[in-house]
């Protein structure tokens, strides 16, 4: 999984923004939004979403869940809902681990 880094001075991300992010199609962002009950974007005047960075947070899992490690949507979503704190602790090791990867990675490069 590639890593996501959010901005700190941000407080919404666009449709488009959160597709560049994971890598995949708007529809598929607005498909997740309604399998998903965790991903809750405001919506501006003109009916756009904004995504705040929890709502990215519950894409990392959901992206995880089913591009990683192939699940279907509704074991995603039974994953989500049954503990999600023990989903977000996996994701943050498989994060870690994708990390230490790519350096290592890095460092055999450059040998």
């Amino acid at each position: 999984m590639k890593h996501i880094e959010l901005s700190p001075d941000k407080l919404f991300y666009t449709i488009g923004e959160v597709a560049d992010m994971f890598e995949v199609n708007t529809s598929l962002i607005r498909f997740w939004e309604k399998e998903f009950s965790v991903i809750k974007p405001k919506k501006n005047a003109k009916g756009n979403r904004l995504f705040t960075a929890g709502d990215i947070e519950n894409f990392k899992l959901i992206y995880f869940y089913v591009k990683e490690l192939g699940m279907t949507l509704k074991g995603a979503q039974k994953k989500l809902s049954e503990n999600k704190q023990a989903a977000m602790s996996t994701l943050s090791i498989a994060d870690r681990l994708t990390g230490i990867k790519s350096k290592l990675l890095e460092i055999h490069a450059n040998l």
